[in-house]
Protein backbone atom coordinates (compact mmCIF):
# COMPACT_ATOMS: atom_id res chain seq x y z
CA UNK A 1 0.00 0.00 0.00
CA UNK A 2 1.56 3.60 -1.07
CA UNK A 3 1.41 6.16 1.56
CA UNK A 4 -1.49 8.23 -0.51
CA UNK A 5 -3.59 5.26 -0.23
CA UNK A 6 -3.30 5.13 3.22
CA UNK A 7 -3.67 8.72 3.76
CA UNK A 8 -7.07 8.11 2.04
CA UNK A 9 -8.03 4.98 3.89
CA UNK A 10 -7.36 6.79 7.38
CA UNK A 11 -9.24 9.87 5.59
CA UNK A 12 -12.11 7.66 4.84
CA UNK A 13 -12.18 5.40 7.87
CA UNK A 14 -12.05 8.79 10.51
CA UNK A 15 -14.62 10.40 8.13
CA UNK A 16 -17.05 7.20 8.68
CA UNK A 17 -16.09 7.12 12.42
CA UNK A 18 -17.27 10.92 12.81
CA UNK A 19 -19.98 10.39 11.31
CA UNK A 20 -21.44 7.73 13.21
CA UNK A 21 -20.65 9.91 16.28
CA UNK A 22 -22.41 12.49 14.82
CA UNK A 23 -25.75 10.18 14.29
CA UNK A 24 -25.15 8.75 18.03
CA UNK A 25 -25.46 12.39 19.34
CA UNK A 26 -28.41 13.17 17.82
CA UNK A 27 -30.36 9.72 17.94
CA UNK A 28 -29.69 10.44 21.66
CA UNK A 29 -30.99 14.04 21.75
CA UNK A 30 -33.26 13.63 19.56
CA UNK A 31 -36.71 13.75 22.39
CA UNK A 32 -34.46 17.02 23.37
CA UNK A 33 -34.63 19.12 20.01
CA UNK A 34 -37.57 20.78 20.86
CA UNK A 35 -38.50 24.65 21.27
CA UNK A 36 -40.93 23.74 23.89
CA UNK A 37 -43.47 21.51 24.93
CA UNK A 38 -46.82 22.27 25.63
CA UNK A 39 -49.23 21.79 28.76
CA UNK A 40 -50.40 18.78 26.82
CA UNK A 41 -46.91 16.78 25.80
CA UNK A 42 -45.95 17.23 29.94
CA UNK A 43 -49.24 15.28 30.46
CA UNK A 44 -48.82 12.84 27.83
CA UNK A 45 -44.88 12.43 28.80
CA UNK A 46 -44.24 11.36 32.48
CA UNK A 47 -41.17 13.11 32.55
CA UNK A 48 -39.02 12.33 35.67
CA UNK A 49 -38.83 15.12 38.15
CA UNK A 50 -35.77 17.49 37.99
CA UNK A 51 -36.04 17.10 34.07
CA UNK A 52 -34.63 20.69 32.36
CA UNK A 53 -37.43 21.32 29.93
CA UNK A 54 -39.14 24.69 27.78
CA UNK A 55 -43.09 24.93 29.04
CA UNK A 56 -45.07 27.34 26.30
CA UNK A 57 -48.66 28.26 25.80
CA UNK A 58 -50.96 31.15 27.55
CA UNK A 59 -50.85 32.29 30.96
CA UNK A 60 -54.76 31.42 32.11
CA UNK A 61 -57.29 34.47 32.72
CA UNK A 62 -57.66 34.94 36.38
CA UNK A 63 -54.39 32.77 37.91
CA UNK A 64 -51.83 35.11 38.06
CA UNK A 65 -50.77 35.50 42.07
CA UNK A 66 -47.95 37.53 42.82
CA UNK A 67 -46.58 37.11 46.42
CA UNK A 68 -44.34 39.89 48.92
CA UNK A 69 -41.16 37.80 48.46
CA UNK A 70 -41.20 38.44 44.58
CA UNK A 71 -42.65 35.05 43.55
CA UNK A 72 -45.07 34.25 41.28
CA UNK A 73 -47.25 31.51 40.27
CA UNK A 74 -49.53 31.07 37.29
CA UNK A 75 -50.94 28.43 35.06
CA UNK A 76 -50.29 27.91 31.41
CA UNK A 77 -52.24 25.82 29.11
CA UNK A 78 -52.74 24.96 25.50
CA UNK A 79 -56.98 24.64 25.61
CA UNK A 80 -56.35 20.84 26.09
CA UNK A 81 -54.43 20.73 29.16
CA UNK A 82 -53.31 23.25 32.32
CA UNK A 83 -49.77 22.95 34.60
CA UNK A 84 -49.06 25.47 37.50
CA UNK A 85 -46.19 27.59 37.17
CA UNK A 86 -43.90 28.80 39.92
CA UNK A 87 -41.42 31.53 39.31
CA UNK A 88 -39.06 33.93 41.48
CA UNK A 89 -37.78 36.73 39.67
CA UNK A 90 -38.89 40.10 37.93
CA UNK A 91 -41.44 39.35 34.78
CA UNK A 92 -41.37 40.89 31.64
CA UNK A 93 -42.85 43.99 31.44
CA UNK A 94 -44.93 42.62 28.00
CA UNK A 95 -46.28 39.07 30.47
CA UNK A 96 -49.39 39.25 30.69
CA UNK A 97 -52.65 37.20 31.20
CA UNK A 98 -54.44 35.09 28.16
CA UNK A 99 -51.17 36.02 26.44
CA UNK A 100 -48.56 33.64 24.87
CA UNK A 101 -45.24 32.74 27.39
CA UNK A 102 -42.42 30.30 27.43
CA UNK A 103 -41.29 29.41 30.76
CA UNK A 104 -38.01 27.31 31.36
CA UNK A 105 -37.00 25.69 34.01
CA UNK A 106 -37.69 21.89 35.85
CA UNK A 107 -40.37 19.64 36.47
CA UNK A 108 -41.30 19.34 39.92
CA UNK A 109 -42.73 15.96 41.65
CA UNK A 110 -45.39 18.07 42.84
CA UNK A 111 -46.76 18.75 39.18
CA UNK A 112 -45.77 21.93 39.90
CA UNK A 113 -43.34 23.61 36.80
CA UNK A 114 -40.26 25.58 38.55
CA UNK A 115 -39.92 28.02 35.83
CA UNK A 116 -36.38 30.01 36.25
CA UNK A 117 -36.79 31.74 33.12
CA UNK A 118 -39.91 33.44 31.47
CA UNK A 119 -40.22 34.58 28.12
CA UNK A 120 -43.43 36.91 27.12
CA UNK A 121 -44.41 38.03 23.54
CA UNK A 122 -42.50 41.10 21.95
CA UNK A 123 -45.77 43.07 21.19
CA UNK A 124 -49.27 42.54 21.31
CA UNK A 125 -49.56 40.55 17.83
CA UNK A 126 -46.20 38.55 18.35
CA UNK A 127 -46.40 34.75 19.37
CA UNK A 128 -44.29 31.97 19.14
CA UNK A 129 -44.60 29.89 16.28
CA UNK A 130 -44.54 26.79 18.40
CA UNK A 131 -46.78 28.23 20.47
CA UNK A 132 -48.86 28.84 17.70
CA UNK A 133 -49.11 25.89 15.68
CA UNK A 134 -49.66 23.69 19.33
CA UNK A 135 -52.98 25.67 19.71
CA UNK A 136 -53.82 25.47 15.93
CA UNK A 137 -53.84 21.60 16.77
CA UNK A 138 -56.10 21.61 19.70
CA UNK A 139 -58.04 23.55 17.94
CA UNK A 140 -58.44 26.94 20.07
CA UNK A 141 -56.30 29.29 18.21
CA UNK A 142 -57.74 32.43 16.85
CA UNK A 143 -56.75 35.17 14.68
CA UNK A 144 -56.81 37.63 17.32
CA UNK A 145 -55.26 35.92 19.74
CA UNK A 146 -58.16 34.93 22.25
CA UNK A 147 -59.18 31.51 23.18
CA UNK A 148 -63.19 30.52 22.08
CA UNK A 149 -63.92 30.83 25.76
CA UNK A 150 -62.02 34.30 26.27
CA UNK A 151 -63.81 35.84 23.19
CA UNK A 152 -67.12 34.63 23.54
CA UNK A 153 -66.83 36.29 27.71
CA UNK A 154 -65.44 39.62 25.95
CA UNK A 155 -69.08 39.67 23.58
Amino acid sequence: MTRKQRRLTLIGVAGVVLACAAGLVLYAMSDRIVFFNSPSDLAEKTMPPGTRIRLGGLVVTGSVVKSDDGGVKFEVTDGAATVPVAYKGILPDLFDEGQGVVAEGLVGDDGVFAADTVLAKHDEKYMPREVVDALKAQGVWQHDGTMPTEAAAAK
